[in-house]
């Protein structure tokens, strides 16, 4: 049987929450560095109901046929991922999503798509990250929990660099509803859990200099929690 050819080689998942100070500059950033490579991509920016000026700003890439802005009622970042990720795969052989803060940057997604073809997921390492004391012991935690239920082999199992090929995405996505709040996590983990091909490189990580984080100390303890709980019921679900 003769597979069905992907309209393109490659699709970016970028989520956006008010981020009209430094979007357009993002974007720009990656349109310059896939410009570059022999690949046929768009990216999808996913603008999560944001109540500041960032769909103004968007429109300047209107006519830009690299770029889908989808403009939808917030949901919150996990689901807008799994949105995301749910469109791209009817459109492209591989996914990638990243932030849209320009905390990590497209400079660097060459060396994994170079790689791409000996390994099912790629990651790139937030390096030299600067946390505070909470969010280095939530990170920690959401390391431990995935590799205690999941098994190890992700070193930053959150992290908003990854490329994870189509076949691989269609099945792990089966098992996460659309509410998830961290999707990430449980992608990750099924990862290893399937034992997929992965590959990781170290990939500098630049604190926020334009906006503010949108999840203030005690909402993201509650809603780490809240993703703890998904992510045990998420392994239930697949032993069952």
């Amino acid at each position: 049987m003769k597979l069905k050819k992907m309209p393109y080689d490659l699709v970016i998942v970028m989520p956006v929450y008010n981020e009209e100070e430094c979007i357009v500059n993002v974007i720009q950033s990656w349109l310059d560095i896939l410009s570059h490579i022999d690949i046929r991509f768009q990216i999808l920016l996913l603008n999560d109901g944001s109540t500041d000026s960032t769909a103004q700003v968007l429109t300047v890439f209107n006519k830009d046929p690299h770029i889908n802005i989808i403009n939808k009622h917030n949901s919150g970042h996990g689901p807008t991922i799994l949105m995301g990720y749910r469109m791209a795969l009817d459109m492209s052989d591989w996914i990638f999503q990243c932030d849209s803060d320009d905390e990590m940057k497209a400079e660097h997604f060459p060396d994994l798509w170079q790689k791409r073809m000996n390994y099912d997921v790629l990651f790139g390492i937030r390096h030299n990250r600067s946390q505070s004391s909470g969010r280095k012991m939530i990170s920690m935690v959401s390391r431990l929990t995935v590799k205690h239920l999941f098994g190890k082999g992700i070193s930053d199992v959150n992290v908003p660099y990854r490329l994870i090929s189509n076949h691989v995405m269609k099945k792990i996505i089966a098992h996460i509803s659309d509410n998830t709040f961290a999707p990430n996590l449980i992608i990750s983990g099924l990862i290893a859990m399937y034992k997929y091909r992965i590959y990781e490189i170290l990939v500098p990580h630049e604190s926020r200099k334009t906006g503010k984080e949108s999840l203030v100390q005690l909402k993201l303890w509650k809603m780490t929690l809240k993703s703890f709980k998904q992510t045990i019921t998420a392994r239930y679900n697949c032993s069952v």
